[in-house]
């Protein structure tokens, strides 16, 4: 385990998630592309966002250390029985963290990216 600064607070990731997380940058969802798009060279207020970042065991798709900000966006996958326990599983954990969670549909991205982005600056 490594450690990454956020928010004047130390978080550490799993060193061995790094490989994965390098592959789902590199495959990201049409969805995460059009977000990011959006979030990427300090767009949002200044703030610097990572893609596919390690938090502890997890991978979180989106992540701004200096607000504390964790955004992610669900596919079909994660509105079964078994992905809605996971992901609250994931949020506690993250909470935890003294991070925030902000999670939208893919379909909101697509259909309300105006509102998703409004939401991400509240947040920030």
């Amino acid at each position: 385990m490594k450690e990454i600064q956020a928010k004047s607070q130390r978080l550490f990731y799993n060193t061995k998630l790094k490989e994965y997380s390098r592959s789902l940058r590199k495959n990201m969802t049409n969805a995460e592309r059009l977000l990011w798009s959006r979030l990427r060279r300090k767009q949002p207020k200044g703030y610097q966002v990572y893609r596919q970042r390690i938090v502890g065991n997890y991978i979180v798709d989106f992540y701004c250390p200096n607000a504390g900000l964790v955004i992610e966006l669900d596919g079909g996958q994660h509105y079964t029985d078994d992905g809605v326990k996971k992901d609250i599983m994931r949020d506690e954990y993250l909470k935890k963290q003294g991070l925030k969670v902000l999670r939208f549909s893919d379909r909101d991205v697509f259909k309300n990216l105006t509102v998703v982005l409004e939401k991400i600056y509240e947040n920030l």
